[in-house]
């Protein structure tokens, strides 16, 4: 009796895992994906360590909705294609609804197939181009006003140990590293900060004609940003495909300045529940 009893327990144990799992997957795959901000290209919108869940259903679904599951210290690496595959190919999306310009979303690199994050600045048919750290849409500048500056600390951030760049030359450890900061104005009124580092070549650009079904993104970190503006055969984003699109980054649910989230002393409590705009 006892044994059977045992079985029984297992069995049990057994099937809330699993329902737990699928009930997860199905959150993760319809409603919302866990997102963590990895690198500084979109500083000071969004920094290393933020937290945040992205809106799948803000867009719709397509084969980039499908969860990717990659551990590497397990040897983990599924990929959404490997699972919704089928379904890639026609650059549609099921109850599909197009983006706007100035929103911060999660897609698909076109060639990795890892997820970044990036502000939405072109929609098909724009004419894309940066002239003198200016961007300009269809021709036109868009607006920007100073907005002072962005200080962080000179030290390694997020579990990678990444070091910001500064505009005030090389800063020795624990220094303070300085940008300048300035606040742009897209053509539909969303007005989002910008940093500037240095001048370089991505702040000269030819014009970028967005194709149809395809999307032009930029990092808010304009000069630490591989974005659209650089080909993805050659380490950028290049235009990116509606159907990569996974959904809309709406607010930061919670944030580390630390090499893990379990070092409490490092996290930023003022960046909680914050919205992304």
């Amino acid at each position: 009796m006892a044994t059977e009893e045992k079985k029984g327990g297992i069995v049990e144990t057994i099937k809330t895992i699993v329902y737990a799992l699928l009930i997860a997957g199905i959150f993760r795959t319809f409603l919302f994906q866990p997102f963590w901000i990895p690198s500084g290209s979109m500083k000071d919108t969004l920094l290393i360590g933020d937290f945040l869940f992205v809106n799948k259903m803000a867009y719709g679904y397509s084969y980039a909705s499908c969860p990717s599951v990659i551990i590497p210290r397990f040897g983990i690496d599924i990929d959404a294609q490997d699972v919704c595959g089928w379904a890639d190919g026609d650059n549609t999306r099921l109850f599909g609804s197009e983006p706007k310009r100035g929103d911060v979303v999660v897609f698909r690199h076109p060639t990795s197939g890892r997820d970044y994050i990036k502000r939405l600045i072109g929609l098909p048919g724009d004419k894309v181009q940066v002239r003198d750290s200016i961007l300009y849409l269809n021709g036109e500048p868009v607006e920007v006003q100073p907005a002072g500056t962005f200080e962080e600390i000179q030290k390694p951030q997020g579990p990678q140990g990444l070091r910001p760049r500064c505009e005030n030359g090389p800063v020795g450890e624990g220094g303070t590293c300085t940008k300048t900061r300035m606040l742009e104005t897209l053509p539909n009124g969303v007005t989002h900060s910008i940093l500037n580092i240095d001048d370089q070549s991505s702040d000269h650009t030819g014009v970028y004609e967005v194709p149809a079904g395809h999307f032009f993104f930029m990092g808010d970190n304009r000069d630490n940003s591989a974005d659209s503006r650089i080909s993805n055969m050659v380490g950028g984003v290049g235009m990116v495909p509606f159907e990569n699109i996974v959904g809309r980054a709406d607010r930061i649910m919670f944030s580390s300045a630390g090499r893990s989230m379990l070092f409490f002393w490092t996290w930023r409590s003022d960046r909680f529940f914050k919205k992304v705009e």
